[in-house]
């Protein structure tokens, strides 16, 4: 029995019955897009809030564009620069290369009300994601 016993974790065993650690990320101040850090060193964030900080940091990160990141990890929406297709084709394809680049990660079980509005040359990004741990939401993501 917990500390807390009215308060459930969330089932983190995946499929194949493997149990996953908690999910970490540094916190991050979405606003001027860079992580937080107090006396020094990196403040860090656990469960959901650590989910929404890896969505947000893949939104921003070009698929194939740093030889750091694995191949699947980024948003290739490089692909839709300078091609003729119709304002609804690609408003279209850039939703599916948001879901594409987010359930990537093993603890986003889904992707829900992905909108995408194109601002001139700004890609505004707003979505629900469904996590492990809950539900959180990119409102206004900006690329």
């Amino acid at each position: 029995m917990g500390l807390f016993p009215l308060i459930s974790l969330p089932d983190l065993t995946d499929s194949a019955g493997t149990q996953r650690q908690l999910f970490r990320e540094p916190a991050w101040d979405f606003r001027q897009n860079a992580p937080i850090w107090r006396g020094g060193e990196p403040v860090y964030v656990t469960g959901a809030s650590a989910v929404l900080v890896w969505a947000w940091n893949t939104l921003h990160t070009l698929r194939g564009m740093h030889d750091i990141f694995t191949r699947d990890y980024g948003l290739g929406i490089k692909a839709l620069i300078g091609t003729a297709y119709t304002e609804s084709v690609r408003r279209s394809e850039a939703i599916r290369y948001v879901r594409e680049a987010l359930l990537v990660c093993p603890y986003i079980t889904s992707v829900d009300s992905v909108s995408v509005e194109l601002d001139g040359a700004m890609l505004v990004i707003t979505c629900t994601i469904q996590t492990v741990y809950g539900e959180v939401n990119i409102d206004g993501c900006r690329l």
